[in-house]
């Protein structure tokens, strides 16, 4: 098909011709029916002689005549080539062979030079060694003997002067304890300070557990019931100007001088004794939820553990 430019596409693509379709019209064959090797049935094929046995016989080799590899050689002798060898080799030797005079030698014992090429060694000779004559050393360096006794309980016998004699009480560190004791106790203003509330953990292990022993039991007397009716002593009196009907007569009129209080004396601030408020102090305390929660879930449960197996083990 032509373009533009006025070439045709078997120009542009630089072919002479269009390629032939070697298919077009060529019958269906399936290829199920069609034989594995079509060319073997056409034509001739190469038909070999037979197979050949290995024999002595020149048809068991590929070639008609047996070809050699060398051709016309000389024959050589292989011991005449050796002696020739030992005879060029013999005349290097400058003179004749060593032989030894007589037989070796047997040793006659141990530490024995018998029969050795050396002899013996004169270093592991057991000769002793000639020596100087021996000179003592000189005399010591004589001076004072020494002081007799170890210094407890010599006198004159250290380096330095015997010490003075300076006096000491037997008991004076128990004495000067005591007065030491005694100078605190002085400066100390009241008893010390002890508090007997102190808290404890959520509630007591043992709710019947008492630190003092209960008193002995009292045992009420029982008092005879007398079934008589009650009478009165005496009628009842009359109310009068002079309290007649009371059971008390009227009391007598005291005098009662006026006299002015005299008000508490208040010390001073350094005097002052130290007396601790009443009552327990208080602290964060767990409730009993929260410690049931953490005895049934804990670390070695808590993956497998579930509502309905914490419901039994939940004590309330």
């Amino acid at each position: 098909m032509p373009i533009e430019g006025g070439k045709t596409d078997m120009e542009r693509i630089g072919l002479f011709s269009e390629m032939e379709y070697i298919t077009v019209g060529d019958k269906y064959v399936s290829p199920f029916n069609r034989p594995f090797n079509e060319a073997a049935s056409k034509n001739r094929q190469i038909l070999p002689g037979g197979t050949k046995e290995m024999s002595s016989l020149q048809a068991g080799y590929f070639d008609s005549q047996f070809a050699r590899i060398f051709e016309g050689e000389g024959y050589v002798n292989l011991n005449q080539v050796r002696r020739r060898y030992m005879l060029a080799e013999s005349k290097k030797n400058l003179g004749k062979a060593f032989i030894p005079s007589s037989g070796e030698k047997k040793p006659s014992g141990l530490g024995s030079y018998y029969g050795t090429i050396g002899g013996p060694v004169p270093f592991f000779s057991a000769q002793i060694k000639p020596r100087d004559k021996y000179q003592p050393p000189g005399k010591n360096l004589y001076t004072n003997p020494g002081k007799k006794g170890t210094g407890y309980g010599y006198a004159n016998v250290t380096i330095g002067k015997q010490l003075s004699h300076s006096s000491d009480l037997y008991d004076a560190a128990r004495q000067r304890y005591k007065k030491e004791s005694e100078e605190h106790h002085r400066l100390i203003k009241g008893s010390p300070f002890k508090l007997h509330l102190h808290p404890k953990d959520y509630f007591d292990t043992n709710p019947y557990f008492l630190e003092h022993h209960l008193p002995p039991l009292r045992r009420e007397e029982k008092k005879e019931v007398s079934f008589k009716p009650f009478k009165p002593s005496s009628p009842g009196k009359k109310a009068g100007g002079m309290k007649a009907g009371a059971f008390d007569p009227y009391p007598a009129h005291s005098a009662d001088p006026y006299v002015v209080k005299v008000g508490k004396a208040i010390p001073s601030k350094g005097e002052r004794v130290f007396h601790p408020p009443n009552g327990p102090k208080s602290r964060p305390v767990e409730s009993i939820m929260a410690l049931n929660v953490k005895r049934a879930l804990n670390v070695k449960n808590y993956k497998n553990a579930s509502s309905t197996t914490l419901g039994k083990q939940l004590v309330f």
